[in-house]
């Protein structure tokens, strides 16, 4: 019944523009994109909790009838030609913009080049969660390994480690490069430059635009950066006994991609803060702290169909162990795909998944379109979960919920947020992996380019080399999962990290009127009611006009800057102390 249902929707909106308003177009629109969304993301949801072949195919065959609906012709030109017209209201703009946007995906006009995408994109995903690790011969766990890596001291273990992470590079790289082929292909047929320049476009940018961008946001953290890269090398040094390198060594850092460094502060060991609760509180205490501002406590479908913890060791089947949420109808039911275990991380993690989980509750309200149930831009999604994992982090709440007694070094947690937060994190977001994939996209990287090309920049941006070299043999670019998955899109974590200090900084002067460095909203509906009017638009507003409506001024980084200001001057201070030799 379902299948004739679109059969019919899918009819009447390629019915002829003189037989049918806007109005109607996109009403039909938003209920067939609606039905093959659910049925797409439901399969793609059962692909990632128990992936197997039998899931695979289910999975290609919801996408294929995603793609070809949602991907045809005709439905490109009759948008096209709607868009034509000068009587349009921003909301039927915004939307016909999302038809098109979604068609482009997937164009009709290539059906056989969308089936081997479709197909192409699944098989790499069951490669990517199915490869086996191991050390020393011994199976691991990429848990195994994060774990590891966090706590071993000996250099020649965390070498070992860190060489079984990048393991999986070279089998997922033909894949890699088929995909990128198959995407450009794709982009390239609805006029785009490539498929980074397609994702870009979401954001009204050109891929030239992005990362110009990219580099102004670099060019602003680099004082900050720069300090802090030379205090993290001599503490490095000493904790291996080594000498202070100009470049970090990979393996000496606790990340695998040195996105964040962690462990560097000592009298901060953030775990032992949470080495007594369950996974289960941890998630629990995400969802308190929503409902401590006001916002309305998790449907019971959300606990009833999450996949929410780490599989046991004798488990039968095999899941994507990369946190992620779910708008699985783009209306009540809302899910998260987490592996939670007692760690500070998973603590954040779920604070973090919890705030894309609201942000579809909130916009999945009768004035947005399903269309528009989206973030106002991508960013603007991981925006809000990172501005409550902030807010999780801060030393106030900490004390509130009883997880810390006692006095904190302001300077050493700031410090501390720091190395686990946006100074490691955007050379990394904005510079290695944005300018990488630019790159792999647009000029096209050959198999004997790519992984030169991926540690020029992790040298240039981040200061950090491999602790040997790495030939063409490997491809260390797609041992993250994003490279694989979620494509052409990882600058959506550097603009997140700009707004959320843009937004974290309005709350603290206007609402608040507390130090953005200390400020607590637990408990604060004020903040939860202003949160409520940013997020229930979803995508059915300009972001730049949001962000503007919202805080009074447009993006930019002088929120994040001004966050990190005391911590600044430490550095300066501390660095300028060893050079003197005092």
């Amino acid at each position: 019944m379902k299948q004739l249902l679109l059969v019919a929707l899918t009819i009447t909106l390629l019915a002829g523009c003189s037989q049918q308003n806007v109005d109607d177009f996109l009403a039909d629109y938003n209920i067939l994109y609606k039905n093959l969304w659910t049925a797409a993301e439901g399969a793609r949801w059962d692909d990632n909790t128990n992936i197997c072949e039998e899931n695979s195919q289910k999975r290609i065959v919801a996408e294929q009838a995603y793609a070809q609906q949602l991907g045809s012709a005709e439905l490109i030109e009759k948008a096209q030609a709607f868009l034509e017209r000068d009587n349009l209201t921003e909301l039927q703009t915004a939307q016909l913009n999302y038809v098109l946007l979604n068609a482009a995906k997937f164009p009709g006009t290539i059906p056989k080049t969308v089936d081997k995408l479709i197909k192409a994109e699944a098989d790499q995903n069951s490669k990517l969660y199915t490869f086996d690790y191991t050390v020393n011969g011994q199976p691991v766990t990429p848990n195994d390994i994060v774990n590891g890596l966090g706590s071993s001291r000996n250099l020649a273990e965390r070498l070992e480690l860190w060489e079984a992470s990048k393991a999986i590079g070279p089998s997922l790289k033909p894949g890699l490069i088929e995909l990128r082929d198959l995407r450009n292909e794709v982009a390239r047929s609805m006029g785009y430059s490539s498929y980074f320049g397609l994702e870009c476009s979401e954001y009204g940018m050109s891929s030239n635009e992005m990362v110009e961008l990219m580099d102004e946001l670099i060019d602003g953290l680099n004082p900050l950066f720069i300090e802090l890269h030379t205090w993290t090398a001599r503490q490095l040094a000493n904790r291996y006994n080594q000498p202070v390198p100009e470049t970090i060594p990979a393996h000496w850092i606790d990340n695998r991609w040195a996105q964040s460094w962690p462990g560097l502060v000592e009298g901060i060991n953030l775990d032992e803060l949470v080495d007594d609760k369950s996974p289960q509180w941890l998630v629990e205490q995400g969802e308190r702290y929503y409902t401590s501002m006001g916002f309305p406590a998790l449907p019971q479908t959300f606990w009833d169909k999450s996949d929410l913890y780490a599989l046991p060791a004798d488990a039968t089947r095999k899941k994507n162990t990369h946190a992620s949420a779910w708008h699985i109808d783009l209306d009540n039911d809302v899910r998260s795909l987490m592996s939670v275990e007692n760690t500070f991380d998973w603590f954040q993690t779920t604070h973090h998944e919890l705030g894309h989980i609201y942000y579809y509750m909130l916009y999945s309200n009768d004035d947005v379109p399903f269309v528009l149930r989206t973030g106002a831009n991508r960013g603007m999604h991981e925006g809000v979960g990172t501005l409550i994992e902030l807010a999780g982090s801060q030393v106030s709440y900490l004390k509130e919920i009883g997880l810390l007694e006692g006095d904190v070094d302001q300077i050493q947690w700031l410090l501390n947020q720091a190395l686990v937060g946006p100074v490691t994190f955007m050379p990394f977001a904005c510079g290695t992996m944005t300018h990488w994939e630019h790159d792999f996209y647009e000029e096209e990287l050959t198999g004997e380019q790519m992984n030169a090309r991926w540690w020029q920049y992790v040298e240039q941006y981040q200061g950090v080399t491999p602790p040997s070299a790495r030939s063409e043999e490997w491809c260390d670019a797609a041992t993250k999962t994003h490279i694989n998955d979620d494509p052409a899109q990882y600058y959506d974590y550097a603009i997140s990290n700009v707004i959320l200090h843009q937004l974290h900084d309005y709350i603290c002067r206007e609402i608040l009127h507390e130090s953005p460095q200390t400020a607590n909203y637990y408990g604060n509906t004020e903040v939860g009611d202003w949160l409520k009017e940013v997020l229930k638009q979803g995508a059915a507003c300009d972001w730049r006009e949001l962000m503007v409506e919202a805080t009074g001024e447009k993006l930019s980084s002088r929120a994040m800057l001004e966050y990190f200001a005391p911590l600044m001057e430490w550095l300066e201070a501390e660095n300028n102390l060893v050079n003197k030799g005092m």
